[in-house]
């Protein structure tokens, strides 16, 4: 609200001296070009873009992305729906708030929405304001696509449950088939209640900041914590875990969360892996804070898949997913975590030769001047993924 009052401050003054230069008699020309130093200082550091047209649909000044939005060109409005909107304010001599879309400029593609209010001003001049809205539509998209995801998710187990019931129902008098449609209604019932917990799990982690409560984290018993939980999912496929790496390391951060974290990639770990096979989690004190990195032997992730992993319900294999119960949260946990605690988490992975997913976090000052040289039994291979993934 404040900035909206700031602004609206800012522009006024902006739009009032404008308007008496352009009102001023002794003025040589209908519209003076030049504005102050201290007027185009407050129009730059303006959120909006600002443009002054004057009578003769000459530009007399525009902020600097008026040109990056390929508005202005040369001295002119190049954009064909802003001309009759500057046409219509000096015929009606009233404001208006209007949305179009354009091209994005190259080297972007795609189309940009911008919210232009057009105020006149006297003899025919005219003040643009302009608002660049691809930022909120996105925002708004992900929010509509994430609503839509879960909505679809949630349904899916719970039609399942539905269907399965009607069929145990209708197989009363025949013990094995009841049999078998209770073990599917037990399978969809752990598939909502994981996706549930994700979610739980995700919103918890969007709203809170643990570096505001953080508590010293042992390491051993964060990662000990982990493994315990996905045991008994690891026993019955024959995979082992193994636990290496430099004992008695302390990060600061919320344990419940880092644990999670753990969690979420081992259980990958353990889904993705051929049985008896091994699993592997290893600590490290490195230059840069302290590694703690989960290596499986499994199918591994192609190279075009690796940028979208951790996007919210993104799954390599859907049908896969649909068998271990998988929600296509896990991931995306796993990266709110390592932010939320100032770290980030890595990925190397080659396909047929397994994965090895790393979560570099801060260490505490005191781990650093106990611990004088990194354990050097263990080689990180992750490789950092690129911006933009979400």
């Amino acid at each position: 609200m404040w900035v909206a009052i700031v602004v609206g401050v800012v522009v006024g003054f902006i739009v009032g001296w404008v308007v008496g230069r352009l009102s001023a008699p002794a003025a040589p020309q209908p519209a003076p070009r030049g504005l102050s130093l201290e007027v185009v200082s407050l129009i730059e550091a303006l959120p909006e873009i600002v443009i002054i047209v004057g009578p003769n649909d000459i530009v007399q000044h525009a902020s600097a992305g008026a040109s990056a939005l390929g508005l202005v060109r040369a001295g002119v409005i190049t954009h064909d729906a802003v001309a009759p909107l500057i046409r219509r304010a000096r015929m009606t001599n009233t404001i208006s708030d209007n949305v179009i879309e354009q091209r994005r400029p190259a080297p972007g593609r795609g189309m940009i929405s911008l919210a232009v209010r057009v105020a006149p001003l006297r003899e025919g001049a005219v003040l643009l304001t302009v608002r660049d809205l691809s930022a909120a539509s996105r925002v708004e998209s992900v929010r509509r696509d994430f609503v839509a995801n879960v909505s679809h998710e949630l349904k899916t187990p719970v039609g399942a449950l539905t269907l399965l019931a009607e069929a145990a129902e209708q197989a009363a008098d025949d013990p094995e088939a009841v049999r078998h449609f209770a073990g599917r209604m037990q399978h969809e019932s752990a598939r909502l209640g994981n996706l549930v917990r994700d979610l739980i799990d995700l919103s918890r982690l969007q709203s809170d900041d643990p570096l505001s409560h953080a508590s010293p984290v042992d390491v051993d018993g964060m990662v000990e914590q982990a493994i315990e939980s996905v045991r008994t999912a690891a026993d019955a496929r024959n995979i082992t875990i193994v636990d290496s790496g430099t004992p008695h390391l302390v990060v600061e951060g919320d344990e419940g969360q880092l644990v999670t974290a753990v969690r979420n990639l081992l259980a990958n770990a353990v889904a993705y892996s051929p049985e008896h096979t091994q699993v592997t989690v290893t600590t490290l004190l490195t230059d840069e804070g302290i590694e703690v990195a989960v290596r499986d032997q499994g199918v591994g992730i192609p190279v075009h898949e690796q940028d979208r992993i951790f996007e919210r319900f993104y799954r390599i294999d859907p049908a896969r997913s649909r068998v271990t119960g998988g929600t296509g949260l896990g991931l995306a946990i796993v990266k709110h975590v390592c932010a939320n605690h100032g770290g980030q988490v890595t990925l190397w992975s080659v396909p047929g030769e397994g994965s090895t997913f790393t979560l570099k976090l801060p260490a505490t000052q005191e781990v650093l001047r106990v611990t004088n040289t990194p354990a050097d039994n263990f080689e990180s291979t992750a490789v950092p993924l690129r911006e933009g993934v979400s």
